[in-house]
């Protein structure tokens, strides 16, 4: 009698130093992916933000592992925090040494471990448009945007600019209005109250379309918050703060066309998939 061989589940904390706090995401090693819908429904169980899933490539290729991202109702283009909590996972377990590429449908993505147990993630700069802020936003957010740009097509996401951190954190939406005013969701943002508590500017973020109210700390989005701040502040290195209930940070540094982003992660649940 054989027994098939199991599939290890794991659930990380990103950007988080430690647990219960950040964002959490499955993370999913495999051989090879198998049926698109497996995937989905697997990412319907954990019923987290994101479920990360990898599979090793054969050496000598441009990446050495393939990535893919799902929410619950459906597969996303970059995900910041699952990425970072699937490079944890490879260097916690001594799956990979070194810096890691990811193939993904973003092109090649590189996390990279450092020695006091953080990894950044070097991602594209996500291209901000200014745009007028659509009729009805205000009203769904329950605030009155300074600005808004587009975010471009990796991310789609509609960053709104907000007077001020009070604004940010007292944010109460109307999730379903939301759904209407871009691609993937809102990112509303202001800069920090008091730069001397470690950070410089707060967001918050807004998925309702891809069957997320709320993301805890989004690395994509930071994406767009790294240059829009780094235009304002006149610094390439950052701290941005999410300000969602779980809350955490994530450090940027906008390079022109590319965008590093730096946080912590923690393995808080493991297990076997038995379907």
């Amino acid at each position: 009698m054989t027994t098939a061989p199991r599939t290890r589940i794991r659930i990380v904390d990103a950007f988080a130093d430690r647990p219960f706090t950040g964002n959490p995401a499955g993370v999913v090693l495999l051989d090879a992916y198998p049926d698109d819908q497996w995937l989905q429904d697997v990412a319907l169980e954990v019923n987290h933000a994101e479920t990360a899933f990898a599979h090793p490539l054969p050496p000598g290729g441009e990446a050495d592992w393939a990535l893919r991202w799902f929410t619950p109702a459906t597969e996303v283009d970059l995900c910041g925090h699952a990425t970072l909590a699937t490079a944890h996972v490879l260097h916690t377990t001594g799956t990979a040494t070194g810096p890691v590429r990811f193939a993904t449908r973003s092109g090649v993505l590189v996390a990279t471990a450092h020695g006091d147990g953080s990894l950044t993630l070097d991602f594209p700069t996500a291209p901000l448009t200014p745009t007028a802020v659509p009729d009805g936003v205000a009203e769904a957010l329950g605030a009155t945007p300074l600005s808004a740009h587009d975010t471009g097509p990796h991310i789609g996401d509609l960053l709104v600019e907000l007077p001020d951190e009070k604004t940010v954190r007292a944010l109460a939406p109307d999730h379903k209005a939301l759904v209407a005013h871009s691609e993937r969701g809102i990112i509303a943002t202001a800069p920090a109250e008091d730069p001397a508590r470690g950070y410089d500017f707060v967001s918050r973020c807004f998925f309702p379309r891809v069957g997320i109210d709320e993301d805890p700390v989004t690395g994509s989005a930071h994406t767009a918050l790294a240059p829009f701040w780094t235009a304002r502040l006149g610094r390439t290195d950052l701290t941005g703060l999410q300000a969602s209930p779980r809350s955490g940070r994530v450090r940027t540094d906008t390079r022109g066309d590319r965008t590093l982003l730096t946080g912590r992660a923690v393995t808080v649940i493991e297990g076997d998939l038995l379907a």
